[in-house]
């Protein structure tokens, strides 16, 4: 018999996250843009956990959203000022103050974040050209991914929970927004994964890893041609030694 279920953190109410959270209000909107495969068969969904974080946050299911009706009004809404949270060269960087408060002009910022595997999240991106056409945001990490659990495909790519907390404080540190619960989002995704190791050394528990997970320190980063072809975050320019 399969356990009870919480349709809103979807984990089984036994373990359910809910009561542990407190919704954080922010002047930002957020709309995580979900992936079916993330929203169906992913147990650690981190975007649904951050989603269930923000009060004035909203979560949608898809692949392509040029035809998400909810979403083009968001992107037309004019009370809004949208963008996309997505690396780049012409992406805003939100650590050194590449979007001000007199860029939005009096309207909210609403920040699209797609939730999904890298490889997936490019697929949307493919696929949603209103998407390609907002202005793009982007934020210098103040640390590696935390992700134990999991493996990121290249240094500088994080989980959507470590995102969206790294984007928060970089609009708290511009005037913004404020952060309210700084150490809510990061102790969740701690606990999260606490909870998984836990189970990986169970062998009464069926269906997890059975191997001691590397740590993410010393993993070794995919490397070669491939690599670069369908590299993620861009490589930082090679710095210019002006000495003499």
């Amino acid at each position: 018999m399969s356990r009870e279920t919480c349709y809103r953190c979807f984990w089984p109410k036994t373990l359910c996250w809910c009561p542990s959270i407190s919704p954080m209000a922010t002047r930002t909107r957020f709309v995580f843009l979900m992936h079916p495969k993330e929203y169906k068969q992913e147990k650690a969904a981190t975007g649904r956990l951050t989603h269930l974080c923000l009060a004035n946050s909203e979560l949608h299911m898809g692949i392509g959203f040029d035809e998400h009706e909810a979403v083009q009004a968001l992107i037309h809404d004019p009370r809004y000022f949208p963008v996309l949270l997505y690396p780049g060269p012409d992406a805003r960087n939100l650590s050194a103050g590449g979007l001000t408060a007199a860029d939005l002009g009096g309207r909210t910022l609403l920040v699209f974040l797609l939730d999904s595997t890298w490889s997936g999240a490019r697929k949307m991106l493919r696929l949603s050209p209103s998407l390609q056409r907002l202005p793009r945001v982007m934020f210098i990490s103040s640390s590696p991914s935390r992700y134990v659990i999991k493996q990121q495909p290249q240094e500088g790519c994080l989980s959507t929970l470590e995102a969206t907390h790294e984007m928060l404080r970089a609009l708290e540190q511009s005037g913004l927004d404020q952060y309210p619960l700084p150490d809510q989002l990061l102790g969740l995704f701690q606990r999260m994964q606490d909870f998984q190791l836990r189970c990986a050394a169970d062998p009464a528990l069926a269906g997890y890893c059975r191997k001691a997970y590397t740590p993410a320190a010393v993993r070794v980063p995919t490397i070669g041609p491939a690599s670069r072809r369908r590299r993620y975050v861009p490589l930082a320019p090679p710095r210019t030694d002006t000495s003499s």
